[in-house]
């Protein structure tokens, strides 16, 4: 494409929204990415496709009062920020993030084509006060199609616009360098890497073919996180507030979330803030078919699995599973170790268990009705549940409790669990399922669920003895610290163009996505709400992408 009027650096999620409202202006758009064209989409392709948005009508049916200023209240009391300038366009974006996904959000993507499942997800359910983290009611909507779908409704549209000459695309191009002349930004210039026929998600060859330079009035900044770079996330890591960084930590995201355009941009003249903010599941387990290096597949839990430390000791509460994950990472840290322990039984791990990741969901990945059906409401784990409890590494399945830790202490990386101390914290809870009440904070939990009808029909089983042989085998997931998102960025206004460290806007400049922090440079604060991630995607490079189209 000759003098295209906007580059965009990345063609993931955020990229193509962009592009989609470029393209429906007429304007002329020209994507690079590193990656071959079978990246399409980025991250978000493997993503469950869960979306935060505000009363649905798939809540009200089930009986969900939810309302703008109830999801503005959780916002602001989990993002909790308190930086009066690194914080001061990412307080902006919450409000009108939270008003998007309240008012525009579900039409705008039905209008694309994206189905939702009828039966609203409760993730992040807080750490216990009102007016603290989590969410007061369910709100994860999951996309009928999971992350390829969503990829799917705004990658037609921008293939289509490829084919009418708005859209270009140039894979294999690394970007190196921001042209600035005259303070503002007018094109890029890099590498050319040698042409690669990798699979989706894996690693590729950065040998040199070329080098490129392109320009335009323009350049949108989509390139993503830092989540597959442990050597950068060990360099933010926020020691103070979360504890050390952990020495075993398995990947997230594919080999390509490199955050290479974050430095870039800021040795351009881009301001990054909120460095030190970022998101990391407890819950990852080591994938025995990876896609890329050191791929984890992060457990989706239900309330009712045992928590315990490396030491055999139950997390103390709110940490319970699905609940707070940052504070259930800082005290899993805490312990000097990088890694607990589930301690569940076959009852729970048919209903309770899902894992993340449009490949690991066939089922609704694959709008299988019959399939999804029999995998979610009838008897039995599914089979990637299944499959892992066979093959995964970090499983240990035994018929009693001396062999369960028997086998956990043979994968263990820290010190040798004792069975009374184990049994001590397992027979404590066992004992107070023994009336409808209990002073076990945990067990209340379940049963707040189990009020819940989506909860209580799908997702969260009767309480029951752990130990009772009839809801066996026992079953012991070792979880380790899995890498995903970056929650500080490159700071942007509302209408996604970079600032400088001055506060002034740096001409030409635009950033969406998880490189700007999901939106302003840390959107979420210092914690998020789930399915927040790619409704910052979407929300960011659509408004990156209007504003261009009006300017």
């Amino acid at each position: 494409m000759n003098d295209p009027d906007v580059l965009i650096v990345g063609a993931g999620l955020a990229g193509l929204v962009a592009a989609h409202e470029l393209a429906k202006a007429g304007r002329r758009v020209l994507l690079l990415d590193q990656e071959n064209r079978g990246n399409l989409g980025g991250q978000a392709f493997w993503s469950l496709g869960g979306l935060f948005m505000v009363d649905t009508p798939e809540q009200r049916r089930l009986g969900v009062k939810d309302s703008y200023d109830l999801a503005l209240h959780d916002w602001l009391g989990t993002a909790a920020f308190d930086r009066d300038r690194e914080d001061h366009w990412p307080r902006q974006w919450a409000h009108a993030f939270v008003r998007f996904a309240t008012d525009e959000f579900r039409d705008y993507v039905h209008d694309l084509g994206l189905r939702i499942t009828p039966v609203v997800g409760w993730a992040e359910r807080g750490d216990g006060r009102a007016a603290g983290h989590g969410n007061s009611v369910p709100r994860f909507h999951l996309t009928w199609g999971t992350g390829p779908e969503v990829v799917r409704i705004f990658a037609e549209p921008v293939l289509a616009a490829e084919q009418r000459g708005l859209v270009a695309f140039e894979f294999r191009h690394r970007v190196d360098e921001l042209i600035v002349e005259d303070g503002a930004v007018v094109g890029v210039r890099g590498t050319v890497l040698e042409p690669s026929e990798a699979e989706r998600g894996a690693p590729s060859s950065r040998v040199v073919f070329g080098d490129f330079e392109l320009r335009a009035p323009a350049v949108v900044v989509t390139s993503g996180g830092i989540g597959a770079n442990h050597e950068l996330v060990r360099k933010n890591w926020p020691a103070d507030r979360l504890g050390p960084a952990p020495d075993t930590m398995i990947t997230g995201v594919p080999a390509h979330v490199d955050g290479r355009m974050l430095e870039i941009t800021e040795g351009a003249g881009g301001n990054i803030v909120n460095r030190d903010r970022m998101w990391h599941y407890v819950e990852g387990i080591v994938n025995w078919d990876p896609i890329w290096p050191d791929h984890a597949i992060r457990i989706i839990p239900g309330p009712s699995s045992m928590w315990l430390d490396a030491t055999g000791r139950r997390l103390p509460a709110p940490c319970f599973p699905g609940f707070d994950t940052l504070r259930s990472l800082r005290e899993i840290l805490g312990t000097g170790y990088d890694y607990s322990w589930f301690v569940l039984n076959q009852t729970i791990i048919e209903k309770e268990f899902a894992l993340s990741g449009s490949e690991q969901n066939p089922d609704i990945t694959g709008k299988d009705i019959k399939l999804t059906l029999k995998t979610r409401v009838g008897k039995g784990a599914a089979g990637p549940i299944e499959a892992f409890k066979e093959h995964g590494v970090d499983f240990v399945v035994r018929d009693n409790l001396r062999e369960l830790v028997d086998g956990m202490n043979a994968i263990g990386r820290g010190p040798a669990l004792e069975l009374a101390q184990v049994e001590r914290e397992l027979t404590a809870r066992d004992r107070e399922v023994g009336n409808k009440y209990s002073k076990d904070l945990q067990l209340m939990a379940i049963a707040n669920a189990r009020a819940y009808i989506g909860d209580r029909v799908s997702r969260v089983v009767k309480p029951h003895r752990l130990l009772d042989p009839a809801h066996g085998p026992l079953i012991a997931v070792r979880l380790n610290i899995l890498t995903r998102k970056t929650l500080g960025g490159l700071e942007t206004n509302l209408d996604s163009q970079v600032i400088r460290p001055d506060g002034s806007v740096f001409p030409g400049l635009y950033a969406a996505g998880e490189v700007a922090g999901f939106g302003g440079g840390g959107v979420h604060g210092y914690n998020a709400l789930e399915g927040t991630f790619l409704g910052g995607c979407i929300f960011s490079g659509r408004a990156a992408g209007r504003a261009l189209a009006r300017d």
